[in-house]
């Protein structure tokens, strides 16, 4: 057997943990903003990640994120070097580095839960109005042409956007970014609801699920470390700070401009810092991390408001928060990154790395363009296999009884 560092190994496990959680996390947030009607159809959206992503990460996808780049473009993984996670043992170690000393297996597994969570990001967007089948296959679809290939080409030592310089500590671009475009793109395809129900009818099962996150957040960002030093300490740190300081923001301007303090505000604005400091977690300094908190608070308050006045129905405002928090996320790494503060970064722009900043925004517009085309895409072709969007009858009386002849509660009982 190989040397097993079993601190970084278990940490990075429980770190795994703490991001599996994020997904029931992600499914009571979203479930509590949503009417009674369709909240078994949103928990259901985000649940079934949790299995049909396993099997393809299992089968797939995780060597077309992390094995050795495929005709030597940098873009997607050989799709058959880890296919069923063949050539993989016990004695198999992340980066056939015996001083980190974690097996493989922990990678796979930690990587996993990231893959998971964020199509199911996306549900929020085209909430009450997709049919389950279009549902499913957009979710294969979109990891093997979105998520898939920007996990490799940013995250794998041969991929393209890596080997050019971008950093994304913890998924900025990977996640937040990609998910949030492809928010955009559904609800632009799918278009509005028939029926507009933006009164919350759970707002402590918004307040469970921001806590899930929160919390599974430290595992998400300060596990990207996939070590236990100091730099682990200061994303973990950074986390709490961007996510408290944009939450009292989000606060504070809601309560200027509507004269009353709102708890969802509140706990929106938490996810909005959570999801903005995730490419900068290990970069950055905590005074950074403070300063990048009230931005996202100001920026994507604005631009869910931004989001409302041109009429896009984003029921869950995921564009608003994570495709607009990890777009600006990325752009203020590429301002505020310091070698002082992690040595294998990079110096932002306010430290002279003006070439470091182009990548960062180039990188961001890139995989903007791509998540959006891909999905407006898909969502077309899917729609020639089968509707996505559900019909009216469904719509009117809610998806937990039209798709799935569930209900969440018992008549009257909520």
């Amino acid at each position: 057997m190989p040397p097993i560092h079993s601190g970084n190994t278990s940490y990075e496990l429980f770190c795994a943990a703490m991001v599996m959680m994020m997904t029931p996390g992600l499914a009571f947030f979203y479930g509590g903003m949503v009417q009674t009607k369709n909240l078994l159809t949103i928990l259901m959206q985000c649940f079934v990640s949790l299995g049909i992503t396993t099997i393809m990460w299992f089968v797939v996808g995780y060597s077309m994120s992390f094995g050795q780049t495929w005709g030597g473009l940098g873009i997607i993984g050989d799709p058959f070097q880890y296919a069923f996670l063949r050539n993989i043992t016990l004695n198999t170690l992340y980066n056939n580095d015996p001083v980190l000393g974690i097996p493989l297996l922990v990678h796979v597994s930690y990587q996993m839960m990231f893959a998971i969570i964020t199509p199911a990001l996306i549900t929020g967007a085209f909430a009450n109005r997709v049919t389950f089948k279009a549902y499913m296959l957009f979710l294969t679809a979109w990891l093997i042409l979105v998520y898939f290939p920007f996990c490799h080409m940013i995250w794998h030592p041969e991929g393209i956007l890596f080997k050019w310089g971008v950093l994304d500590f913890a998924g900025g671009i990977v996640v937040h970014n990609t998910a949030g475009l492809a928010a955009l793109a559904s609800i632009l395809y799918i278009g509005k609801r028939r029926i507009v129900e933006n009164t919350a009818h759970n707002i402590p099962l918004i307040a469970l699920g921001t806590g899930l996150l929160w919390f599974g957040w430290y595992g998400f960002n300060a596990g990207s470390e996939f070590r236990v030093d100091s730099i682990t300490a200061s994303a973990f740190l950074n986390t709490d700070i961007s996510a408290s300081f944009a939450a009292a923001t989000w606060m504070f301007i809601e309560w200027f401009t509507t004269r009353r303090p709102k708890f969802v505000g509140l706990l929106t604005g938490a996810v909005a810092g959570l999801a903005t400091i995730t490419p900068c977690a290990g970069y950055v300094s905590p005074s950074t991390a403070a300063l990048i908190g009230i931005m996202a608070g100001v920026v994507c308050f604005y631009a869910v408001a931004l989001t409302n006045k041109l009429g896009w129905d984003d029921a869950l405002d995921v564009w608003g928060v994570h495709g607009v928090g990890g777009l600006i996320g990325v752009i203020f790494l590429g301002i505020f990154a310091s070698k002082a503060w992690n040595p294998a970064g990079a110096d932002g722009l306010l430290l002279g790395g003006v070439d470091f900043f182009g990548k960062q925004c180039a990188a961001v517009l890139i995989s903007s363009i791509w998540a959006f085309v891909f999905t407006y895409g898909m969502l077309w072709i899917i729609d020639q296999i089968t509707p996505v969007r559900v019909n009216p009858e469904d719509e009117e009386k809610g998806l937990d009884g039209g798709l799935h002849g569930e209900r969440a509660y018992q008549e009257g009982s909520m």
